[in-house]
């Protein structure tokens, strides 16, 4: 079959979108690191809108650790299609990635980042890329940190994690004398922008102290929240893809029709014009970030282990399980809900019935095993900040309690066959999995929850409960 790329683009059905501007005028104005799935679905798909508007925002994508992407896109040109699931799947090629750059061309990726059309830097790295502690700061003893301190001494420092890459470019732009830019995470963390800003100043004061000075001066870290979920491609995308379109796509990206990007307005410089394509800015991103990785990204993990442990597969058929749709809904509605502060114009019912419906599409089969990845990484953020809240407000958790059993015993499920799982303290937790109790005492990941005894108490009913087959204690 004849593959997708800008010399077979007009033999495309008239009922696919594709670019309507000239990429050949196009300019790079972001370089984004980590330009998987979730960027392309939403971000990129952004950026693809505005560049009918403006030529300056085309994208430089930074992938690290991984070849696939910048393989895949290389010979398509940059171009991929988006499909949108939704009660009728809609299919548009975007066109806002130039080119993707890898590891293995540091001096190219430096060179993008203090390049003078750049005026933003994004990342989408995931919860840990950013290389925090379970207090959100730097931790200077991961590995990756740990050599970036020991190597940006050295003229030929290539850094090892997305934070050192940011004071690496940083610098370089401070020494070529050009303006600031903004620094702009789109990362699933409370407080992503402010998490960053913080961890980039503490790695640049010990290595790079006037670049830390002028990163204070010149350069903003915006807050921000991204919104729409995301499954994983697979064959089938791929097989469907190719017969809507007739071209042979190598990574297609898919999502839902729904999609929400917010970000507080705080520029280094010139804004982009986000707007035109449905992004709203905002003096305060928190309402909005904490509504949703708390109601939606907290009910998506306790559906993916709760629901793996009763054997599902994706969220839908989770959803169709009425017991564990009416949890996951009491939930939202009567623990989650009560610390959430809606932002000005978002009914918090509505929102939770509209996040259910999403859950429930037929058209989005999102793996549960997908979503269960990074556990150790998620959970502070998804669920165990309302664990706090509730418990500071004398609130009752006992179905707080149960997504974080449901998680230690699909730790124990893990290690008792032998089966690998996708999360950095993958051994640490493993080797402790055969006694949760241990996990719970894990402060990488509870911190000092772990040493709550109503909170002890509650997850040990829960994990009781679950393993009697019910999904909360009677």
């Amino acid at each position: 079959m004849t593959r997708l790329s800008p010399e077979t683009l007009a033999l495309l059905p008239g009922d696919v979108a594709r670019p309507t501007y000239d990429r050949g005028a196009m300019r790079a104005g972001v370089v984004h690191f980590g330009p998987g799935a979730f960027h392309r679905a939403h971000q990129a798909a952004a950026f693809d809108t505005l560049l009918a508007h403006d030529p300056r925002w085309g994208i430089t994508g930074v992938s690290l650790h991984s070849q696939g992407v910048a393989q895949a896109l290389g010979p398509q040109g940059g171009l991929y299609t988006l499909a949108l699931l939704d009660r009728q799947t809609r299919y548009r090629v975007t066109g806002s990635i130039g080119q993707v750059l890898t590891g293995k061309a540091p001096q190219a990726i430096l060179g993008a980042m203090a390049h003078a059309d750049t005026r933003i830097i994004s990342a989408t790295v995931t919860e840990k890329g950013y290389c925090l502690g379970a207090d959100g700061a730097l931790d200077t003893t991961h590995p990756a940190i740990a050599a970036d301190l020991t190597g940006a001494g050295n003229d030929s420092w290539v850094p090892q994690s997305f934070i050192g890459w940011l004071v690496c470019g940083l610098g370089a732009r401070r020494r070529a004398g050009l303006p600031g830019l903004t620094v702009l995470s789109c990362d699933n963390l409370t407080d992503n922008g402010r998490k960053l800003e913080a961890a980039t100043l503490a790695l640049a004061q010990q290595v790079d102290p006037q670049t830390a000075a002028w990163i204070v001066d010149q350069v903003c870290f915006p807050n921000a929240m991204v919104d729409s979920i995301t499954p994983a491609t697979d064959d089938a995308l791929r097989a469907q893809v190719a017969a809507a379109t007739g071209l042979e796509d190598a990574w297609p990206i898919q999502r839902e029709g729904f999609t929400q990007w917010v970000i507080e307005d705080r520029f280094a410089g010139e804004r982009p014009a986000l707007d035109l394509a449905g992004v709203t800015f905002a003096a305060d991103v928190r309402p909005f970030e904490m509504a949703k990785l708390r109601l939606l990204n907290g009910a998506h993990s306790t559906l993916a282990y709760v629901g793996l442990g009763l054997g599902h597969e994706t969220v839908a058929q989770a959803m169709q399980d009425a017991a564990l749709a009416r949890f996951v809904e009491r939930l939202m509605r009567e623990d989650i809900a009560p610390s959430v502060m809606a932002p000005p114009g978002l009914d918090l019912s509505r929102y939770i019935a509209d996040v259910l419906a999403r859950f429930a599409n037929p058209a989005i089969r999102h793996l549960l095993s997908q979503i269960a990845w990074d556990g150790s990484q998620k959970l502070p953020y998804r669920l165990l900040g309302t664990v706090r809240e509730a418990l500071e407000a004398g609130r009752p958790i006992t179905r707080l309690a149960v997504p974080i059993a449901a998680w230690l015993r699909f730790l124990e499920r893990a290690a008792r066959s032998g089966t690998a799982i996708t999360d950095p303290l993958a051994a640490d937790l493993l080797a402790r999995a055969s006694d949760w109790r241990a996990v719970l005492a894990m402060p990488a990941v509870f911190g000092t929850l772990g040493q709550d005894a109503q909170l002890f108490d509650a997850v040990a009913k829960a994990h009781a409960a679950l393993a009697a087959g019910q999904l909360e204690p009677v």
